[in-house]
């Protein structure tokens, strides 16, 4: 399970050190894809196929499944996790999620979120304002 938030840099050769503490779930294998909000999400083999699995199925006819199908099938590529734990992040993906050099790495349950520093910062600063309201939606779905 992937939990916390920590901050990195992308080095010259646009590598991402993946929090040590995430490591040994992510094996020697990854899948990152374009997000939601301009983040990336970044996914191990394992979730990533039972995703993957789950968007192959949805309605090819409906205009919104397809378009978030090709966001994150299309978008996505396979990438080697390094002996020091580092990841390449390709271009178009760097310039999808707006990533520069300062980065945050979000533990989302089953996946990471890679973020541009100030974007996470300005996105977290707009999710705590709605808090309760955020709140009385989940408590609505039965989750809290």
């Amino acid at each position: 399970m992937f939990i916390g938030e920590y901050s990195h840099s992308i080095d010259p050769k646009k590598r991402l050190a993946v929090p040590s503490k995430f490591r040994g779930e992510l094996k020697s294998k990854v899948v990152i894809t374009r997000g939601l909000d301009k983040c990336l999400f970044l996914y191990p083999m394992k979730a990533w196929e039972a995703l993957a699995g789950k968007l192959g199925t949805l309605p090819v006819g409906e205009s919104g499944t397809r378009s978030f199908t090709r966001l994150m099938l299309a978008g996505a590529i396979d990438v080697d996790v390094d002996k020091q734990g580092r990841i390449l992040i390709p271009d178009y993906l760097k310039e999808y999620a707006g990533l520069a050099k300062d980065v945050v790495i979000a533990g989302l349950y089953n996946r990471l979120e890679i973020w541009d520093e100030e974007k996470w910062n300005e996105y977290k600063k707009n999710a705590e304002k709605n808090t309760d309201d955020i709140a009385e939606q989940l408590g609505k779905l039965g989750v809290y």
